[in-house]
């Protein structure tokens, strides 16, 4: 069963950058949308930016547009979200997910309901 594993949050302070990673383990990570939530305490979960496997394209949340980029590499099976300019309200606990069912694959899914595989979270905290 295909496990995904977050990894890279910590405590940082404003203005300061972070990169998260995540590696799934039993399957190929490019063979399925991938995206980044995050959820805040008292909070829904929200996405924060996702890619699309065939063309590259990305969408990102308004509050992290032109700070925070998805990328992918393929080669190292990662997926990555780098993260600049940590602002206090970007603190949460951060979702790597994946929607290995999901169909047709060449679109772009946004939405919590549509992705199936969530790895453990990792905590962001960003100090004012």
């Amino acid at each position: 069963q295909v496990q995904l594993v977050e990894s890279g949050g910590g405590l940082v302070q404003a203005g300061a950058s972070l990169t998260l990673s995540c590696i799934p383990s039993g399957d190929t990570l490019s063979s399925f949308p991938v995206g980044w939530f995050r959820q805040a305490p008292g909070k829904e979960r929200e996405l924060v930016a996702c890619i699309n496997l065939f063309n590259g394209d990305t969408v990102y949340a308004d509050s992290v547009k032109g700070r925070f980029t998805i990328s992918r590499d393929d080669a190292k099976n990662s997926l990555y979200l780098h993260m600049n300019g940590l602002k206090f309200e970007d603190t949460a606990v951060y979702y790597c997910a994946a929607a290995p069912h999901i169909e047709p694959r060449r679109h772009m899914y946004t939405r919590e309901s549509e992705y199936d595989l969530w790895g453990q979270g990792t905590q962001v905290t960003v100090s004012s």
